[in-house]
């Protein structure tokens, strides 16, 4: 056994994985497709006990919207702002926990830091009870889906993908583990206003390259990215959450949580899932797979959810996937 229980549990999962057949390690809860190894339905019925706490902080994304990424961001945040390391060797994601780790979680001392990708409707209600500070992370829709493709492809926990363009027509369908991207994104819609929400992208969070043109820096409200860099959404979060990080602090995050350090260290965190968790993270992959007649069909879903929405606005869409 290794130093790290969470890189054991993966691997402990992986090996159960190889004996399975596809067809069951997926099921259906309340119509939503889960991955039957990392959250059992077991896992969501105790999340009902869960209760938040006002100092909880939540991150939340749909997946591969760069959650890992982010939790990686959050926790030097987190440990610069109150001079303390989280040691949890725990999954972050509240649908993996199970009822053994949540007694360790209702007895971990504050704050505590937790993250899903569960739909907002289905979230434990308590997090909008207590008014629960939640940072979400949104990906513009054709690079979601190019990375949960070869998520999937490569997570032997996961069904074997058949082929790029059968995943395609699962993703539009919603027939994902989590659900559609479209419902998902049209629920936290609704929720753009909450001042305990804050919203970000995984675009503006990511250092783009100078090949795509730079806005200039905007007067923004609580709840839209539009610094195009990362320490600048560093300091957005780290204000959003109540922490006054000074700038070396500000730095000293951000030199540590570009994606390509995230992935180096990867091994240490996530095990032989490693790689397969951070693969490129980059802005406009999509080019690379989608037919154009694809393309046509994600301009068309794009159009008919989320064009004229606050959130559909800050995917900028026009700009990362035209």
């Amino acid at each position: 056994m290794s130093s790290n229980p969470l890189a054991d549990r993966m691997q402990a999962r992986l090996e159960r994985a190889k004996a399975m057949r596809d067809e069951d390690k997926l099921y259906r809860h309340n119509g939503v497709l889960y991955p039957t190894l990392m959250c059992p339905e077991e896992h969501l019925r105790c999340l009902d006990g869960l209760e938040a706490r006002d100092d909880d902080i939540l991150l939340v994304a749909y997946p591969k919207c760069g959650f890992n990424w982010m939790v990686g961001v959050m926790k030097k945040v987190i440990a610069e702002a109150t001079q303390t390391q989280n040691e949890s060797k725990i999954s972050p994601l509240i649908e993996f926990f199970g009822p053994e780790v949540l007694k360790d979680v209702v007895e971990a001392p504050s704050p505590r830091f937790l993250g899903t990708h569960l739909h907002p409707d289905i979230m434990p209600s308590s997090f909008s009870q207590k008014k629960t500070k939640m940072v979400v992370v949104f990906r513009n829709p054709k690079d979601t889906l190019v990375s949960y493709y070869h998520f999937c492809n490569n997570n032997p926990v996961l069904p074997s993908v058949e082929s790029w363009d059968s995943f395609f027509s699962q993703f539009m369908k919603g027939d994902v583990a989590w659900g559609s991207y479209f419902d998902y994104a049209l629920a936290w819609n609704r929720r753009m206003d909450d001042p305990n929400v804050l919203l970000v992208t995984f675009e503006a969070l990511k250092q783009v390259s100078p090949l795509i043109p730079q806005p200039e820096m905007e007067i923004c409200s609580h709840h839209v990215s539009c610094p195009q860099d990362l320490s600048a959404g560093i300091r957005q979060i780290s204000s959003f959450l109540g922490f006054s990080l000074t700038e070396a602090q500000v730095q000293q995050v951000a030199a540590g949580s570009t994606f390509n350090a995230m992935k180096e260290s990867s091994a240490r965190s996530h095990g032989n899932m490693g790689n397969v968790i951070f693969r490129k993270g980059e802005v406009g992959d999509w080019r690379n797979h989608f037919s154009p007649e694809q393309n046509r069909e994600m301009d068309q879903a794009f159009s008919k959810h989320l064009a004229g929405t606050t959130l559909g606005a800050q995917l900028d869409y026009q700009r990362y996937c035209q």
